[in-house]
This record gives C-alpha cells, sequence and structure tokens, in this order.
C-alpha cells in the first residue's frame, strides 16, 4: 500500500480524535501498521495474543486462518464496544485499509479480525443482533463506495455477500457463548475474508479440498457440521455468519441501502 494513502488515512482518523489499532503479525510479534515504532496498549496486545493463540489451537478448524496467520496476512483491530459511533468509524478506516491492501497485493489466504472489548454477548441470539448491528453500521459509512458487483447485495439470495470500499467479505463471528466450539472465543470478534480469495481458489481448483479438509477437522472437533453450512451457490451465506444454528424461515436483518454496483473487470 502506498505512504501516501496510508497518510491520508491516518490524517482522517486523527481530525476526529480517535486511534487505530489496526495491526499486523510479522512472524515473531504483533505491531502496528502505520506507526510500527510505537507500542500496541496492554490489553490490545494480550487480545491480539489470545487471538492468535486461538487460531493456532487445535480447536480451530479452519485451516484458511490457520494459513493467513503463518502467512504473515493476518491483520487485527481492537475497538473498546461494539456499534459505539467511535467503534464504527475506526472500524471503518481499518477495514477500508485492509480491503486497500488486499486490491493492491491479492492473497489467497488473507484475514481481517475485528475484536471487541464490549459486550460480553450472553447468547447467541444478542450476538447475532449484534453482529449485524455492526454490519448495517459499517454500511451506513460506506455511502462513497459501490457495491462489489461479483457478490449479490440482497441477504435472500444465495451469491449474497457483505460489501465494503468495494470488496465483498465472508463474515466469521465468534464470542463466549458459541454453540460451535471453533467459534467459542473469549472475546466478540468478526473476522471478515475477502471474497475474491475463494473465487482464486476455486480457479486454481482447491477450494473444494480446503473446504472438505475443514469440515473434516469440524467434524473431528465437535462430531458434527454446523447445520448452516452450504455448499457455494445453494443458500446465502448470511446464515453462517454469526454461527448460531438459525431457523429454517429466518430473515437477515441486513438492509443494503441501493447503490450501483461496481463493475466486474471485463
Amino acid at each position: 500500500m502506498t505512504f501516501d494513502y496510508k497518510v491520508r488515512q491516518t490524517e482522517r482518523l486523527a481530525q476526529n480524535s480517535v486511534e487505530s489499532l489496526y495491526a499486523e503479525w510479522d512472524g515473531e510479534k504483533f505491531s502496528r501498521v502505520f506507526e510500527p515504532e510505537k507500542s500496541l496498549p496492554f490489553q490490545t496486545e494480550n487480545a491480539y495474543r489470545d487471538f492468535r493463540a486461538h487460531i493456532s489451537g487445535d480447536d480451530f478448524s479452519c485451516v484458511g486462518a490457520k494459513a493467513a496467520l503463518n502467512g504473515n496476512i493476518f491483520r487485527l483491530g481492537f475497538y473498546n464496544r461494539m456499534n459505539a459511533p467511535e467503534t464504527n468509524a475506526v472500524l471503518a478506516h481499518d477495514l477500508r485499509i485492509f480491503a486497500a491492501e488486499q486490491k493492491e497485493s491479492p492473497s489467497n489466504y488473507a484475514s481481517f479480525a475485528a475484536i471487541f472489548a464490549a459486550p460480553i454477548v450472553e447468547n447467541e441470539k444478542a450476538w447475532e443482533n449484534s453482529l449485524w448491528a455492526q454490519l448495517e453500521n459499517l454500511h451506513a459509512l460506506d455511502g462513497g463506495s459501490i457495491w462489489d458487483s461479483s457478490v449479490s447485495s440482497d441477504p435472500e439470495d444465495v451469491n449474497f455477500s457483505f460489501s465494503f470500499a468495494e470488496t465483498g467479505f465472508f463474515i466469521v463471528g465468534l464470542h463466549p457463548n458459541s454453540s460451535r466450539l471453533a467459534r467459542r472465543f473469549s472475546r466478540t470478534t468478526m473476522v471478515f475474508n475477502p471474497h475474491a480469495q475463494f473465487d482464486r481458489l476455486r480457479e486454481i481448483q482447491k477450494y473444494e479440498r480446503l473446504q472438505k479438509t475443514i469440515r473434516m477437522r469440524e467434524l473431528k472437533l465437535q462430531g458434527s457440521l454446523n447445520p448452516n453450512l452450504s455448499d457455494f451457490g445453494t443458500q446465502s451465506e448470511a446464515r453462517q455468519y454469526s454461527g448460531r444454528a438459525v431457523e429454517e424461515n429466518w430473515k437477515c436483518p441486513f438492509h443494503a441501502q441501493m447503490r450501483e454496483m461496481k463493475k466486474s473487470p471485463e
């Protein structure tokens, strides 16, 4: 990513008196992407280390996230409270940076984890509501962007994917009270996975093998698969975001604002 772009984004945050803790794992330690010489707060460092340990552990089935972590293309952000105005602003900033990084240097395995200090949700339904509210708040701050046309903006569509900064993302939610062991983490967390990387994996015929490996690990870990899991193109991925086993007649609470779709490259 160009230095000028990072400077502009940092100045935008400074004008609003908020600080980004957007960080990367360099193979040895966590450091800020913008100011690597500046240390991270103790609470933030602990949250990042705990999340890295969770991803690296046997109780996490997604080998794609493990590959992103091992390849040093895993980004993290730490925020005080989900859906708070200051959180919305900084998270939008960090996610926009992550999207720009992926456009500049595409990877088949990249993820951005947004970790929140609060709230500690009491149950899966409360988490689901918080997750979709956070996506709505991000969408409201993305007015200058158009929807990535490689995915649908309709959560009922089998091709739906959340879009931000003209980039489609598959969302994975984690929280302390998840019924799925792989999604059970001590802090509420949203992981943003660029949708384009799944398309590239399909093109090189690696996606199905990755999917099969993840499902085998999930079966070994918990003895069952998440009932919301489905093959690509058979069911809206919105049903999978929170990790809750949603009802058959479940309706997604997210409503995209009507905007022009981003045109796919010829």
